[in-house]
């Protein structure tokens, strides 16, 4: 029998980390992290904004910029007596041989990821050129075989397409053949579906999963969703500030989680707390809408689009009404018309048909909109985006008092600042200086209550919701949604929700409006839709949760 050799070594793991300390500027962000992957094996990486998840998987191809890694990431070869390899040790040019090759990873938002200006067929290409030596012609071919496996459609047309050309789901499977494309033993999947709709996190997933089967490839996937962990993975492991707190197969940790935090992920998941029954019986509502149409210009091809614009119509004939002291939840996938109809609902975008907010409609007049604008505000999907960075917190929740109040003294106009602040849980004991703070000093959560606390500062009677949690992490989610329920309870606001996750609808919604491709195809209060879906693609979209 050959005993091994120095730097070779029988084990039962893939990958195999110990002690990884990855510090930035000095200041250690991953604290002693342990965890190992068998070959063909699934393991969830969770946690929170923050939690040095992501750090942690980048760190392994040495990919996290100007950061200082210790520890130990052992990549077992695929034979018994393979050469054992150190990731964060070895030279930069042997690791350059194992990224994309044996180790390759899925980032989070392709869009990003991806070269604008050269072809996904390129991309790909250009990675099996360089790792396996294939001419040109060879590489093209290998590429729409690799969008091929990945189920998009047309893989030798869409081949030819750039980024901006292609859907947020057919991006992200571009990303994943271009991954795959050298069948590599362990794939790092850093939140491969966040910016997905739920019907394509479920054909993502079933990509993943089908793909990790044929080639018996080890997947570590890094994300904050655990109805994802649950559909996905063998094992998960739960990170906390740093540190790996808890660790096991899924079924037992979601079953009978052990630390404090595994618990509170666990029931993060949005709870319903809104009045059932609101609104005194035969009361108008405060939006209507019958027929609505909302339509966009687009190019013709050829020479008739030099004369004249085509015709893209979003929304097609919605019909509903928003209640007093109601919720009327809208749910769709990318494309149905749910934010155009969110748009059109606000007076921002042209429509036909009758849309009407306390009997009014939009368009009669600058002081009749400017009016109704009072009564209808908006809170946006990413408050990082829509709170300016050069405006102070006085500045930017008072920003509508300027406009619906002018002569409101300033004295007057700070103490309902600080009122509306207080409204959404805000106050200078918790944040000393808070008026004259930025955006950029608060996280995720503490944005999107900034961002609630301008909407209500002009006392509106409706809110447009749009994803208002959608960026957010699930305890911050519930967080917000609880403040949502409160205010809604307190001050009989009525809510029109624009979402894409079914478990918000559940918690927030009275009544649900279901669109798909700009058709409205079912609605009825929320236990009638939910419960009891008449359409099949509601039954879809229910059953993916």
């Amino acid at each position: 029998m050959t005993s091994p050799q120095p730097g070779m070594a029988m084990s039962p793991h893939l990958l195999e980390v110990k002690d990884l300390r990855v510090s930035f500027a000095g200041k250690e962000v991953v604290h002693g992290v342990n965890f190992s992957i068998a070959p063909g094996e699934k393991l969830a990486l969770v946690g929170e904004s923050g939690s040095g998840k992501t750090v942690t998987a980048l760190s392994l191809l040495r990919l996290a910029q100007n950061a200082e890694t210790s520890g130990v990431a052992n990549l077992f070869g695929p034979q018994p007596m393979s050469a054992v390899r150190d990731l964060l040790s070895i030279k930069e040019r042997a690791l350059r041989g194992i990224r994309g090759e044996e180790v390759a990873m899925i980032f989070q938002e392709p869009m990003t990821a991806l070269n604008p200006l050269f072809s996904v067929g390129d991309q790909i290409a250009e990675v099996l050129e360089l790792k396996q030596a294939l001419s040109k012609r060879q590489a093209w071919d290998a590429a729409i075989e690799a969008l091929a496996a990945t189920g998009i459609p047309e893989p030798a047309r869409r081949a030819q397409s750039f980024p901006h050309q292609l859907s947020g789901g057919q991006r992200q499977r571009a990303m994943i053949a271009m991954a795959l494309a050298c069948r590599p033993r362990l794939l790092l999947a850093d939140e491969p579906t966040t910016a997905l709709d739920v019907t394509l996190r479920i054909q993502i997933l079933d990509l993943l999963s089908d793909l990790q089967r044929q080639t018996g490839m080890a997947v570590l996937m890094i994300t904050h969703d655990l109805n994802l962990v649950r559909k996905f993975a063998d094992r998960v492991a739960v990170m906390e500030d740093g540190h790996l707190v808890e660790e096991g197969a899924v079924a037992r940790v979601f079953a009978d989680p052990q630390h404090a935090y595994t618990r509170k992920l666990i029931n993060s998941r949005p709870a319903r707390d809104v009045v059932e029954q609101t609104g005194p019986a035969g009361a108008p509502p405060v939006m209507r809408a019958s027929g609505l149409r909302a339509a966009y210009a687009v190019p013709i091809p050829g020479v008739h689009g030099w004369f004249r614009k085509g015709e893209f119509v979003a929304v097609k004939g919605a019909d509903f009404d928003v209640a007093p002291g109601r919720t009327l939840g809208v749910i769709g996938e990318s494309g149905s018309g749910k934010s155009t109809l969110a748009l059109a609902a606000l007076g921002l975008m042209p429509h036909t048909g009758k849309l009407e907010v306390m009997g009014q409609r939009w368009g009669d007049g600058a002081a009749g909109n400017k009016a109704m604008r009072r009564r209808v505000q908006v809170v946006f999907q990413d408050p990082f985006s829509s709170l300016s960075p050069r405006m102070t917190v006085e500045e930017i929740v008072g920003e509508g008092l300027l406009v619906h109040a002018p002569d409101l003294p300033p004295a007057a106009r700070r103490e309902q600042v600080i009122a509306a602040l207080a409204d959404v849980g805000m106050g200078e004991i918790q944040f000393p200086g808070l008026l004259q703070r930025y955006p950029h000093e608060f996280s995720g959560g503490q944005r999107q209550r900034l961002a609630i606390a301008r909407a209500l500062i002009v006392q509106p009677q409706l809110l447009v919701l749009d994803e208002p949690t959608s960026a957010l992490d699930v305890t911050i989610q519930k967080q917000v949604l609880q403040l949502l329920q409160k205010l809604q309870r307190e001050r009989g606001l009525s809510y029109l929700l624009i979402t894409h996750d079914v478990d918000v609808i559940r918690a927030m919604a009275h009544d649900v409006m279901v669109m798909k491709d700009g058709e409205v195809l079912e609605s009825g209060t929320v236990d009638q839709v939910l419960d009891a879906p008449q359409h099949p693609y509601t039954r879809i979209l229910v059953e993916a949760v």
